[in-house]
């Protein structure tokens, strides 16, 4: 499992907080994917049941997978994007795409953020 190089709360800023004051967090690679998939599944007209049949999963798990409750698998991932008529590549790059394009504040700035997306992806 990979380390956590940077605090999960800035040292600046102690636990006790309230949550207003904090500043935004980076927004989380699930989150984006479910964002993308549901957009996708939409785009096509098509109800949860039906994307879920072609891909082999619950229409519950797809529907966590588009709330970004689940962590899915590259299986999963795969799956569901073939269910789209995406290849993995194009739903990749439309989720990095999204976290890219994340409002100022909640992604760090600079090029060694596009680089981590991109090494992510």
């Amino acid at each position: 499992m990979a380390e956590i190089t940077r605090p999960l709360i800035p040292a600046d800023e102690t636990p006790h907080e309230p949550t207003g004051t904090r500043r935004p967090t980076e927004p989380l690679w699930r989150d984006a994917l479910g964002h993308c998939l549901r957009r996708l599944r939409l785009e096509r007209g098509e109800i949860l049941v039906e994307t879920a049949r072609r891909a082999g999963v619950s229409p519950q798990y797809l529907s966590e997978m588009e709330r970004g409750v689940k962590e899915p698998s590259s299986e999963m991932i795969a799956a569901v994007a073939g269910a789209l008529d995406v290849t993995l590549g194009d739903l990749t790059l439309a989720v990095a795409t999204t976290l890219l394009s994340a409002p100022a504040g909640t992604r760090p700035a600079g090029p060694t953020c596009q680089t981590a997306y991109a090494l992510a992806a």
